[in-house]
């Protein structure tokens, strides 16, 4: 019951986003403007309010679970590099492979673990992905313009990692709700009934977004790779994450929250990256949607573990 309970609401969604966008119910306006909603208010104030709100956060935080998470990633991450000299991908879908390998989809996790977990499951989450986004970005920019072949200085890096980093809303969302429940730890009713109205609208609205954003034309082109990639996203790292977690002994929600963040569908921002960075946006859809598909299984197996 809990794949059914956790995981058919959060896919219904973004199938209810697929069609409402084939049926002429939203387009790519209206997409557009509530990603820029999402993104930059309703899911941070969310996450801010998930982690501020949680005595989990304020209490004891198991460190050996996020390193050994973050570890794994970066395991991927030179997995991904390997993966791209030994299955011959070209130096302009470089880029876009390896972050499809490694990038999650922050939405569907916040939706899968809150359904699943509930509020302690969110606070582990939230702190995790807290963690995990600047080094990702770190990752994937890094193997972005080394295969675009473009001679950035190390300013000019420094300048790309720092637009992907410091202006991201979901990383100051979580580092502000950590900050809060180290310091105070609860809301008064009147903030704690605004957060939860505005919650209401988040998860529904993003999912909504997911599947709008689904573009299926291209998948056929790039198929191979994207179904290599979404072999390592979604079978290969939750192996090496289970082995990992099983080898260090973390505690039973936090191994559950590890095994659905592993497991989930490649990130769309693996797009805007792309694009930004002179890679392959056909291939970054091709593998967004594929993932997406496939994490159905994944996700149901990490529940079920």
């Amino acid at each position: 019951m809990i794949v059914v309970n956790s995981l058919f609401p959060v896919f219904l969604l973004i199938l209810l986003g697929v069609l409402l966008k084939k049926w002429g119910f939203t387009d790519p306006t209206f997409l557009r403007q509530s990603d820029r909603l999402i993104y930059y208010i309703f899911f941070p104030v969310m996450l801010f309010w998930k982690i501020g709100g949680a005595s989990y956060a304020a209490g004891n935080i198991d460190w050996s679970f996020h390193l050994v998470t973050l570890l794994v990633i970066v395991l991927m991450f030179l997995l991904s590099v390997i993966s791209i000299r030994l299955f011959g991908i070209s130096d302009f879908q470089a880029g876009t492979f390896s972050q499809a390998c490694y990038r999650f989809n922050t939405y569907i996790g916040v939706a899968v673990t809150l359904t699943a977990l509930g509020e302690k499951g969110i606070a582990i989450f939230g702190i995790l992905i807290g963690l995990a986004i600047p080094i990702i970005n770190v990752l994937a920019v890094s193997t972005l313009i080394w295969f675009s072949g473009e001679q950035l200085s190390i300013r000019g890096r420094l300048k790309v990692l720092t637009r992907a980093l410091a202006a991201n809303p979901l990383i100051l969302g979580c580092l502000a709700g950590f900050i809060y429940s180290r310091l105070i730890g609860s809301f008064p009713m009147f903030l704690n009934n605004t957060f939860s109205l505005m919650s209401m609208v988040t998860l529904p609205l993003a999912l909504l977004s997911i599947g709008g954003a689904l573009t299926f034309s291209g998948v056929r082109a790039h198929f191979a790779n994207s179904f290599l990639t979404s072999i390592l996203k979604l079978l290969v790292l939750p192996l090496i994450g289970y082995v990992c977690y099983s080898l260090v002994g973390v505690g039973a929600t936090e191994f559950k929250v590890g095994m659905i963040f592993l497991a989930l569908p490649a990130a769309t921002s693996i797009y805007v990256l792309s694009s930004q960075l002179n890679s392959d946006t056909d291939l970054a859809s091709s593998a967004i949607v594929l993932s997406t598909i496939l994490s159905f299984f994944s996700l149901t197996v990490a529940l079920l573990l």
